[in-house]
């Protein structure tokens, strides 16, 4: 078994077990949830897929199961169902015990606004790099949208994204190649700003910002149009 897939079933094998927990009972949601998390995949497997046909990035044949798809590994696949479901799981349970852990709307406002502007300064100041300037530029287009339909969704994740942040930097850090001999995926330094955090590119943590709340809003809408639905 690779490492990869090791990394992606200790991930997902926890957050999964718990979703049938008396009181949270995510498993109840996964009507929602999981086609959110597979229009996200599709999404961002697509952008996957052309940043590696680009040589923005690669994977190293050491740690995956040398089962490859349009140039990348079958585990690639599987981490955009694993890490968001993991991640989602981590944010309906901190909303389920704190209901009161968010952002007033006023600072959410705040917040969204900085966020949007100066994401699309850093992507306007570094278009020739690829990564950089893709990632900012995606960045405030899923937080605008998710604003505009699910802004109780954002007032949580604005709060929440930085204890988020702590399964990242693990997860993401060994990934990167934080504590093993080689990365098992690694970038072209040329299409990016070169800023790393321990491993980790500084452009990581805002792809992951755009990955993870994705499923959460469109979950939300998902779970909205089945309530005007059934009361309709």
């Amino acid at each position: 078994m690779s490492l990869y897939l090791i990394i992606l079933i200790i991930s997902l094998a926890g957050p999964l077990a718990l979703s049938f927990e008396k009181n949270l009972r995510l498993y109840k949601r996964w009507k929602y949830l999981i086609p959110a998390i597979l229009i996200t995949m599709l999404v961002f497997v697509t952008w996957d897929i052309i940043f590696t046909h680009m040589g923005c990035w690669f994977f190293n044949p050491t740690y995956n199961s040398g089962i490859y798809i349009n140039k990348l590994p079958l585990e690639e696949y599987l981490f955009f169902i694993a890490i968001p479901y993991a991640c989602s799981f981590s944010f309906y349970a901190v909303q389920f015990h704190f209901p009161k852990f968010k952002l007033n709307e006023q600072w959410t406002k705040v917040l969204t606004f900085l966020i949007v502007v100066l994401s699309l300064m850093i992507s306007l100041l570094h278009r020739d790099l690829t990564y950089t300037f893709v990632n900012f530029l995606v960045l405030p287009a899923i937080l605008l949208l998710s604003y505009y339909f699910t802004r109780e969704v954002v007032q949580y994740y604005l709060a929440i994204y930085p204890i988020l942040l702590i399964p990242f930097f693990i997860i993401n850090g060994i990934l990167t190649g934080t504590g093993i001999e080689q990365a098992v995926f690694d970038y072209n330094p040329q299409e990016m700003l070169g800023i790393r955090i321990l491993s980790i590119p500084f452009e990581d943590m805002f792809y992951n910002f755009s990955l993870l709340l994705s499923p959460l809003a469109l979950t939300h809408i998902f779970e909205m149009r089945s309530k005007k639905t059934k009361n309709g």
